[in-house]
């Protein structure tokens, strides 16, 4: 069991990490369409900016996940498969789409316009595909059928429930990534951009905690053990929220560092961090030991533990070569002031 539950924190490690970049690379791409029109505010340079060096970063963790799924839980890995033949296909298709056509418009620029409204769209629908992974775990829209399983489309997309995770995952995606545009465009002095995006976070914040409201609503509603679960960790889950009055402040409260500006995006994006952390670990927890309900868990679909034991080594060994270069690449993105200088210019 302890085995298995390293595994499963492993899996859980990458799903958070790509959960955040995903969101925050997602939600660039949609800004870069949304304000294309806006040249003077230079919001789409700002995000066409951060969307430059960092979504191939982010896809180099869905793999990660991917391989984890299969090395730690193989036959989890199966069944996943079968059930999410449909809308992984759709993930993979809309990834393929969206990567192809970011290059594209970079090139193409007589067709900039079209190729960054279609990468845009791709990408705001991507984490709501990507949420629905959720509800389909929590099994009742799984039919087991002579150890078969197969996905009801039909019930699944008649939930309340998968449509408030669909709506957290678009307007979290927006929040998050508004902040983090706004955090880059001070550190690229483009205060108009950062207004633009300073106002976005502070309508889409609200709107993200309603619809994690709406989730709990409907998980007591529709999936009881599972919120029965989550409510015995109450007290995190009230925590979590109470980063959210942090975010607020980094969203209201004067700037020390620049005179009639308001706003501390750095800290906003810092406590937004951790308030999903928080949440998804309450989750997660409650999860537990389902990886799908009730039928297939952690135990039972975990992988042979000497096979475990090598894979974790490779684990570990592998980030302590890539961390330190994940690290540095953020400081030189975030921090290091020729390059944004040269890329204000540019």
């Amino acid at each position: 069991m302890a085995d298995a539950l390293i595994a499963i924190t492993v899996l859980w490690g990458f799903v958070f990490i790509y959960a955040v970049m995903a969101t925050m690379d997602f939600g660039a791409g949609f800004w870069s369409m949304i304000y294309i029109n806006r040249e003077k505010t230079k919001a789409t340079n700002i995000a066409n900016r951060y969307l430059s060096p960092t979504w191939e970063v982010t896809n180099t963790f869905i793999v990660a996940l991917v391989v984890a799924v299969y090395s730690l839980f193989p036959s989890a890995a199966n069944i996943l498969g079968t059930i999410l033949l449909i809308p992984g296909s759709l993930i993979l298709l809309l990834l393929a789409l969206r990567s192809a056509f970011l290059v594209f418009s970079n090139i193409a620029t007589e067709y900039k316009k079209p190729l960054t409204y279609i990468s845009g769209i791709a990408g705001i629908i991507i984490p709501g595909l990507l949420i629905s992974v959720l509800p389909i775990t929590h099994g009742h829209y799984v039919d087991f059928t002579n150890g078969n399983a197969n996905l009801n489309l039909s019930k699944l997309f008649s939930s309340p429930n998968e449509y408030a995770f669909i709506g957290f995952a678009i307007t979290s995606t927006l929040f998050l990534s508004s902040l983090l545009l706004a955090d880059y465009s001070k550190a690229s002095n483009e205060m108009e951009a950062y207004r633009v995006y300073l106002r976005d976070g502070k309508i889409l914040g609200p709107i993200s905690l309603i619809m994690a409201l709406l989730i709990m609503l409907t998980l007591k509603n529709e999936v009881g053990w599972l919120y029965n679960e989550m409510m015995e960790d109450l007290p995190l889950l009230l925590i979590s929220v109470g980063f959210f009055l942090i975010i607020g402040f980094g969203l209201y409260a004067p700037n020390p560092f620049h005179k009639g500006e308001r706003g501390m995006p750095r800290l906003a994006v810092i406590a937004v961090t951790f308030q999903y952390l928080i949440a998804s670990y309450v989750y997660g927890k409650a999860h537990l030991p389902y990886i799908i309900y009730p039928n297939v868990t952690i135990e039972s679909a975990f992988t042979d533990p000497n096979s475990f034991r090598a894979v974790f080594i490779t684990y570990i060994v592998g980030f302590a070569i890539l961390f330190p270069g994940f690290i540095y690449f953020w400081s030189l993105f975030m921090n290091d002031k020729r390059y944004l200088r040269q890329k204000g210019n540019s």
